[in-house]
Parts: structure tokens; sequence; C-alpha cells
């Protein structure tokens, strides 16, 4: 059975990125972005993925973290559709309810090739101190294009923005390590087009 793991590295004149995963790992990383608390969610999105992840960004964040946030979307995403292959035996779909304190938040996740992202959160929803939360979705947003995905999120309820941001990066996590994991009962591609 081949190795599900991929290196990229992305040099833009706003960013240098370099990012390994291994989709079957038990959720190691070493991650650093200059952003702080980026690196909290990434490293929890490693974990509860199960994904082994090292992360070395440098972005402008004299300017802010909004390219730093987009472009480690873009080659995670990038890195994850590389480790796939061609979806051979894997489940394909993941969901994730995933509570955090007072915040409940929803992700489903559908790696299709056929990318989009719906990201429902309403309006004034709360920033994490050192994160706005617009930034959650660009994330999301890099992420879904770049693996060519089918990618749901939705804030059900929540109060506060570190406990809305941890909540959707811990389902998204967990929704793809459901959706990327093999099943032994898959044979082949799993599509009646035979493609993914």
């Amino acid at each position: 059975m081949f190795a599900r793991t991929s290196h990229q590295n992305r040099q833009t004149a706003e960013t240098q990125i370099d990012l390994t995963i291994d989709l079957d790992g038990d959720g190691t990383s070493t991650i650093s972005t200059g952003i702080a608390f980026f690196d909290h969610m990434l490293t929890l999105f490693s974990r509860h993925g199960l994904f082994d992840l090292n992360i070395d960004a440098k972005g402008d964040l004299e300017v802010d973290s909004h390219h730093t946030v987009e472009d480690t979307g873009i080659t995670l995403g990038e890195a994850m559709r590389e480790a796939l292959g061609d979806k051979r035996g894997i489940r394909r779909y993941g969901c994730c309810y995933l509570p955090m304190d007072e915040t409940l938040a929803r992700v489903v996740v559908d790696l299709s090739n056929r990318p989009h992202l719906e990201f429902r959160a309403p309006l004034n929803t709360p920033s994490a101190p050192n994160l706005p939360f617009t930034l959650v979705e660009e994330f999301c947003r890099a992420l879904a294009s770049n693996l060519r995905a089918n990618i749901h999120v939705e804030l059900l309820y929540g109060r506060d923005g570190h406990h809305i941001a941890e909540a959707i990066f811990k389902g998204l996590a967990r929704a793809l390590r459901d959706a990327c994991e093999r099943d032994p009962r898959v044979k082949g591609i799993p599509s009646t087009k035979e493609a993914l």
C-alpha cells in the first residue's frame, strides 16, 4: 500500500511556505506561521485529523495575516490532494458535529473533485483575539479550492471567538479524517463515474 504523503513548497512575493503531510500519521506536528493562534489551530487540525503535519510559513505579517493564512490553506489543499492520489479505496465523505463549550459547529466534506465552500455563520460572529473570523473562512475556502473538495461549514451557535474558531478547525479535521480514511470494503474509486 502506497504512502499517502506530500511535500509542497510555495514561494510568492508575499509568502514562503514549506509543508509536508502524511495522511496516515498519528497527529504529530511542527507548525510555525508567525501567527500564534493560527499555529494553535493547525496543531489541533493535525492532532484531531491524525495527520502528521509540518509547516514552516513566512509571510508579510507587517501588512496583516491574510496572505499567510490563505496561502497556508492553498498549500495544505495541494498537499492533501497529491497525497490522496486517485482516491482509490477511500470513504470520500466525512461529517462532524464538534462541540466546544457553548459552541457547536458542523462540518461536512465530500472529496468530490468539485471544489465548493459553503460557509455559514451569523453576521458579527466574534473573532478570536489574534485572528479575524473572516480569515477562518478564507482558510477554508483556500483549502476547499485546492483540495478540490466540497466543504460545508456551519456555526450552529456560539459566543466566544476562540471556541468558535477551534470548533471549526477541529470539526474540519475530524470530517477530513473520515473522508480520507481507507475502507477495506471500498473497491476501487468511490464513484459510479469511476473517477474523482
